[in-house]
């Protein structure tokens, strides 16, 4: 099954897309990271007119999309899968009935998600969580109100991460 379709990976699975290595990091590979340099670029090439502004977003594209690769690169999807795996069944919403498969996709869709939104809340960005959950949630059978404890655990632990290695 192709990983477009299914949000839940093997470790297999999880591959570079270039060179097909094992441990690819395909959190900060989107176009977010990028669009958010561009846009801050193209401002500070704006001062330069419009030949500066094409210039700037263009490298504003790139250093964005360096950081946030830097940023995304930092989460490794198979520790936060095997981190899951064996602490799930103790957090307060997991359902004695399920077993880890159940919760996986809102697990990866936090630690995805945080790695995307670097220096954002989760208030400032669960409305458009909540709404993206529908297309990646595949077959899972996780409603938005119970896949958000899950999301939102994951999301708190990247953050914790990324919060320690700042400050060291």
């Amino acid at each position: 099954m192709s990983s477009s379709k299914n949000p839940t990976h093997t470790r297999d699975e999880n591959r570079d897309p270039i060179s097909g290595e094992p441990g690819a990091h395909p959190v900060g590979t989107g176009l977010g990271a990028a669009s958010a340099g561009a846009a801050a670029g193209a401002l500070g090439g704006a001062m330069a007119g419009p030949v500066g502004a094409a210039v700037g977003a263009v490298v504003g594209a790139v250093g964005g999309g360096l950081a946030g690769k830097g940023i995304a690169e930092s989460i490794d999807p198979t520790a936060e899968d095997a981190y899951w795996r064996e602490n799930y069944h103790s957090r307060p919403y997991a359902e004695k009935s399920y077993d880890y498969d159940y919760y996986r996709p809102a697990y990866r869709y936090g630690w995805e998600s945080r790695g995307l939104h670097t220096g954002k809340s989760w208030d400032d960005v669960e409305p458009e969580l909540e709404t993206g959950w529908a297309r990646v949630r595949g077959q899972s059978g996780l409603e938005w109100e119970k896949a958000r404890h899950a999301t939102r655990d994951a999301w708190d632990r990247i953050g914790q991460a990324q919060s320690s290695a700042t400050t060291r």
